[in-house]
């Protein structure tokens, strides 16, 4: 009786230890891929509590979350020549356990290789200005060239953004008077357009008063009110040029006219004594006629005279 006891006792410690080497949790965020004998068992452990046959079957669980890497800054020369450092992060999950487990070593570093040269190659096909402005394109290039190969580890990318486009200093100072030579062009353009309409504006209306000397009278008027409004001790009005260029032409022995000077009006005329006639030049006597300067002979030349010989000392 007593054996029997023991040996029911044994067995169910046996049990026991049994089920506590072969219990497994599950967690929500992960599943476990069960190898019988080295071989990988079809159906993955979904989360909870399971009991696997002790020393046969082996559980390795994977994490299915979204994992975010970054990639670390890659240094390549765009299209259009230009040195940038680009980072970027791309954020995958795992969404077949068995696959991920068996057909690659390491499915994180294996998707962080694969970036990193996709990135490197999406620079060289890219230009800087899609670098800088045209990130929707290049995000949705980036994550397809890198989802070729994680559909056959089982792990599927779920987006990838670039983090930063790091330029030369050069370049940044060539960008900056580009950008300022940019606002400078279209703030001359937009002067140069508000002149121009300014302009038919003002024939316009030149026009309208020209058919109207009062309204030019009255824009005359209007424009003394609104210099008066100012305090100003001087006021200045515009007086027309054709009017003294009248006065200028105007002829002054002319009939009815008035001399300009006053004092003129003032004294009266002088009677003018008449002079007498002059004689006409060819009753006009000859000047007399100058002598002629005589020509004086040439000057005779003289021979040198010879030197005596000197004496011997």
């Amino acid at each position: 009786m007593n054996i029997a006891v023991g040996l029911g006792i044994g067995i169910v410690v046996a049990a026991l230890i049994i089920v506590a080497k072969g219990a497994r949790v599950v967690q929500q965020y992960e599943r476990g891929v069960v190898f019988r004998l080295g071989r990988v068992r079809q159906r993955v452990r979904q989360p909870g509590f399971h009991v696997i046959i002790p020393f046969l079957d082996r559980m390795k669980k994977v994490n299915v979350q979204i994992i975010t890497m970054p990639i670390p800054a890659q240094e390549g020369i765009t299209r259009d020549n230009v040195t940038v450092r680009v980072d970027a992060v791309v954020y995958f999950r795992v969404h077949d356990p068995s696959r991920a487990i068996v057909e690659v070593q390491n499915h994180v570093f294996a998707i962080e290789q694969v970036a990193q040269t996709s990135l490197r190659s999406i620079i060289g096909k890219s230009d800087l200005d899609d670098l800088l402005s045209n990130r929707e394109e290049l995000h949705r290039g980036l994550a397809l060239m890198i989802d070729s190969p994680a559909v056959g580890w089982g792990v599927e990318i779920d987006r990838v953004e670039l983090k930063d486009v790091q330029l030369p200093e050069s370049m940044k100072r060539s960008m900056s008077r580009q950008a300022e030579a940019e606002r400078e062009r279209r703030s001359r353009i937009i002067t140069a357009d508000g002149e121009f309409q300014a302009s038919k504006k003002l024939a316009a209306a030149a026009d309208e008063m020209s058919n109207s000397p009062a309204a030019l009278q009255l824009r005359l008027l209007q424009t003394v009110v609104e210099v008066a409004a100012e305090k100003n001790s001087t006021l200045v009005m515009p007086f027309p040029v054709e009017m003294l260029r009248f006065f200028e032409n105007f002829p002054a022995g002319a009939p009815g006219s008035a001399p300009r000077d006053p004092a003129a009006r003032a004294v009266p005329a002088q009677p003018v004594a008449a002079r007498p006639a002059e004689p006409e030049d060819d009753d006009r006597p000859l000047p007399p006629a100058v002598p002629p300067v005589p020509v004086l002979p040439p000057t005779p030349q003289v021979p040198p005279v010879p030197l005596p010989p000197a004496a011997d000392a």
